[in-house]
């Protein structure tokens, strides 16, 4: 993924895809709805290592690292 409005859309399609609300993935998380929802449409210019690992932790996702521009 490339920027975070990219993370975000992926965090919404396993979301749905897990059949959780928002607001139950927010209220797990220790966020707010709205920034949870502001995320998953890209109207943020910044989101807090600490809350996107929590979301991914609700929703069994991981970070991984990748090096780009080696083949």
């Amino acid at each position: 993924m490339k920027s975070l409005q990219q993370l975000g859309e992926a965090v919404a399609v396993e979301r749905r895809a897990l059949r959780l609300k928002q607001k139950d993935v927010a209220m797990q998380a220790g966020i707010t709805p709205e920034s949870l929802l502001r995320f998953e449409r890209g109207q943020v210019s910044e989101f807090g290592s600490r809350k996107l690992l929590a979301v991914l932790a609700v929703l069994g996702m991981e970070v991984t690292f990748v090096k780009v521009g080696t083949s």
